[in-house]
């Protein structure tokens, strides 16, 4: 009974050391907009239902190799190592943002060929719909319904600027704005300059995220090989004979959860931080 109770403690203080691991992966933000209290959804509603599936099985086949072999702690990390290993092996979401930039410097260029026959900002703004780069299509599509929808022209690219949600697109944003308050010529040729701008940063974005990708490539590779060697280590009984104990479970906790804190760091420090925004959150329809 007392190794019983003392391996149940020693899964307990893991799952709170484990519990700040994952205390240290960003979660999802929250949507700026107001929400009503019965909208709200738990972490768990935010995983894919693929995610939540395999994590009960692991929790499941956790339980059962916990009762039939007195390893409590498999209970509380198989579940964990299912949760964990998709933001450790995940790609950067920097492709897609980069992939939306570069969308961002085509669409401009765009938009200021039209501009140059003489149309207005609004008209040339729906005129570069059909031709818009699927990677930003849904975001000037929503900004052509507005418009249509005979929202104010600064509202509506506000609203658009927050959808992009970069600073890069805000620059793009702002000079729109700036024209359709004062309606000056030269809107094209800014465009022009911008779109160069933004192709700049674009490559210089890429070459960062190349840099970035090979430490991540390194944590993947160590993860990988980590987990086939604790495989290997638990199928021999005489290496793993003193971890069975209630301390030894406890002494095991501690280092895989020293060793999960270890890979999530890795992961951030390949994370940058984006850029800070220079447009302040959409207003309200005019």
């Amino acid at each position: 009974m007392m190794p019983l109770l003392a391996g149940l403690s020693g899964a307990l203080v893991v799952a709170g050391l484990l519990g700040v691991v994952w205390g240290l992966v960003p979660q999802p933000e929250p949507d700026s907009k107001p929400q009503r209290v019965t909208t709200r959804q738990s972490w768990w509603q935010h995983l894919s239902p693929r995610t939540r599936a395999a994590t009960l099985v692991a929790l499941a086949v956790g339980v059962v190799v916990a009762v039939l072999t007195g390893w409590i702690l498999a209970a509380i990390v198989l579940p964990l190592v299912v949760l964990g290993l998709p933001y450790v092996a995940a790609t950067s979401p920097e492709k897609a943002r980069i992939a939306t930039l570069e969308a961002l410097a085509e669409w401009t260029r765009s938009l200021a060929g039209v501009l140059t026959v003489g149309v207005g900002l609004e008209q040339a703004l729906v005129a570069t719909l059909r031709s818009t780069p699927e990677a930003i299509r849904p975001q000037v599509g929503r900004l052509v319904a507005r418009l249509s929808a005979r929202w104010h022209t600064e509202p509506a690219l506000r609203q658009f600027a927050q959808e992009l949600d970069d600073a890069t697109g805000d620059l793009v944003a702002g000079a729109l704005i700036l024209s359709a308050r004062h309606r000056g010529a030269g809107l094209a040729a800014i465009l022009t300059g911008l779109a160069e701008s933004v192709a700049d940063d674009v490559t210089a974005r890429r070459k960062i995220e190349a840099d970035r990708a090979k430490p991540r490539q390194t944590a993947r590779l160590v993860t990988i090989i980590s987990v086939v060697f604790l495989t290997g280590l638990a199928l021999s009984g005489p290496f793993m004979a003193p971890y069975a104990t209630g301390l030894g479970q406890l002494v095991l906790g501690v280092l895989l959860a020293g060793y999960a804190v270890t890979l999530v760091w890795m992961r951030r420090m390949t994370t940058g931080k984006p850029p800070a925004r220079i447009l302040a959150p959409a207003g309200t329809r005019g």
